[in-house]
């Protein structure tokens, strides 16, 4: 099972956020991916907030920079709107990309390329939030834009455009530490054959184990491997691989 820490990329270093506002520093990115390569991390994805929303592409030497120091797979997120941006990630040695805002309303660039790199190199991840009413909704613009997207059709027109993997990330849970919004992984498991991976809202081990009970193929948490305590001191941290094969069963 993998378990996979997300650096958010932000202000100058790398923040954390709540429900998606008041991003806190917490660090030096090249640093936390130095503590996690010795902490032999699973996976590690990396995601740019702000550059979709200032209309900026990737910053290639940066992430160059974090790839030649990571030891783990990496997956970056952030700014990608087309594919010779996507090209140059792969060619420095990115593993995965995961697109977001430029194929909100077209999957275009989802197909074309999974057609070229593979499926299992291209993810698409949703940010969902319940609306005034209740329902469940995909947003756009870090949070702040409704797209009055249904999250379960989007993620089966995501899986049918050619993504390999879905990142879920629940905004309403995002940095709060309670638990993984399970009613909507298990919503969207249940709907596609594509590996779905559980974001916002880890706070403790055992909120890992009910994203899978609830079918998600991997988790994903920020707050939960950089804050320590109530007074939630910055402290990078990851389970011990003993913890996590007891937690899923492995032994």
């Amino acid at each position: 099972m993998r378990v996979i820490p997300t650096l958010l990329l932000g202000e100058g270093g790398l923040v954390k956020t709540v429900n998606f506002k008041k991003p806190k520093y917490v660090g030096d990115p090249i640093n936390a991916v130095k503590i996690f390569n010795e902490k032999e991390v699973d996976e590690i994805l990396i995601a740019d907030i702000y550059a979709s929303e200032e209309g900026r592409g990737p910053d290639i030497d940066f992430i160059k920079e974090v790839a030649s120091e990571c030891f783990m797979p990496l997956c970056y997120a952030g700014g990608i709107s087309n594919l010779d941006q996507i090209r140059a990630i792969f060619k420095i040695g990115v593993e995965k990309v995961s697109l977001n805002s430029s194929v909100l309303e077209n999957l275009e660039l989802v197909s074309e390329a999974s057609k070229i790199y593979g499926a299992q190199s291209i993810v698409v991840t949703m940010d969902v939030a319940r609306n005034f009413f209740g329902k469940y909704s995909v947003y756009g613009r870090r949070g702040k834009k409704n797209l009055s997207l249904d999250p379960v059709e989007y993620a089966k027109q995501a899986e049918a455009a050619g993504a390999g993997e879905l990142v879920i990330n629940s905004i309403d849970r995002d940095g709060t530490g309670k638990g993984y919004d399970l009613e909507l992984i298990e919503k969207i498991s249940n709907a596609v054959n594509i590996p779905v991976v559980a974001c916002g809202g880890a706070g403790e081990l055992q909120h890992f184990r009910e994203a899978v009970d609830a079918g998600a193929s991997a988790v994903a948490a920020g707050s939960f491997f950089v804050f320590v305590g109530k007074h939630r001191a910055v402290l990078i941290t990851y389970p011990d691989i003993k913890e996590l094969d007891r937690l899923f069963g492995n032994n």
